[in-house]
């Protein structure tokens, strides 16, 4: 389905009837990302799927979309669908956006789950590789992309889920460089929400694959030791929905049902 939006437009499906939940996809993905979780879902959940801007068949709005960006699309689709309260399960930079509509939007939230993310901001460090990314779009984007997208499975994951690893980096590439680039430069700019995901009056999940490069495990455990965020590891690296489809599923319908 489509909706028309500041002079594009967002792509997004439906499934199910229920209590809505809704999936947001990560960098370099799209809602195809989720067709192995949303028939286990939408038995008994209305499930909602978006293609963020600049990526699957959203359009881009400029050069930079930040995560404000992002989740103003995404409120836009729940309102024109009248939706007032649900679950989200945001896969790495989904995860981004869900929390900056969280910031602005708490009431619409039942619960929220971080998949493979974090609340914290980018180091330094990130941000330069983000902005040479940026530089060798504009040159080599196919390369690039290849080597963006293996950076998030390890070796081993590469071999033991060959088919599906080239299907991810096939629909990776489909990804426009304008919606390559404006989603680095808003990654970029967004900030620490550990306040904003602390005082989310809702169910908060974060799910941590144990060979996670990406992002920094024991820091992210550290800090919400304590508090009424909740979080499971999964034998996994970035791609959880990848190498761990089953604990990946039982976990999130746990959430969701608890």
């Amino acid at each position: 389905m489509i909706l028309d939006y500041k002079n594009c437009t967002i792509h997004y499906t439906i499934e199910g009837k229920g209590q809505p939940v809704v999936l947001l996809h990560g960098f370099l993905e799209s809602v195809n990302m989720w067709n192995n979780l949303v028939p286990k879902l939408s038995n008994a959940h209305q499930v909602i799927c978006i293609d963020l801007l600049g990526h699957g068949k959203t359009g881009c709005l400029g050069y930079v979309h930040t995560m404000e960006n992002m989740a103003e699309a995404i409120f836009a689709v729940l309102e024109y669908l009248n939706i007032e309260k649900a679950h989200f399960i945001g896969h790495s930079m989904g995860a981004y956006a869900a929390l900056a509509l969280a910031e602005t939007q708490p009431n619409l939230f039942n619960g929220l789950c971080l998949m493979n993310s974090t609340f914290e901001a980018d180091t330094d460090k990130r941000k330069l590789i983000r902005s040479r990314a940026c530089k060798m779009a504009q040159t080599n984007y196919e390369a690039l992309v290849g080597m963006s997208f293996s950076n998030l499975f390890t070796d081993k994951s590469k071999m033991k889920f060959e088919a599906e690893y080239n299907n991810a980096l096939k629909l990776a590439l489909l990804t426009p460089v304008q919606g390559y680039i404006a989603a680095q430069e808003g990654m970029k700019l967004r900030p620490d929400r550990y306040e904003v995901l602390s005082q989310l009056n809702c169910n908060k999940l974060i799910i941590i694959g144990v060979n996670d490069g990406l992002t920094n495990k024991e820091q992210i455990i550290h800090k919400i030791e304590g508090t009424t965020i909740n979080f499971i590891e999964l034998r996994s690296g970035h791609m959880s929905h990848i190498e761990s489809k089953k604990e990946l599923s039982y976990n999130i319908l746990h959430f969701i049902e608890n």
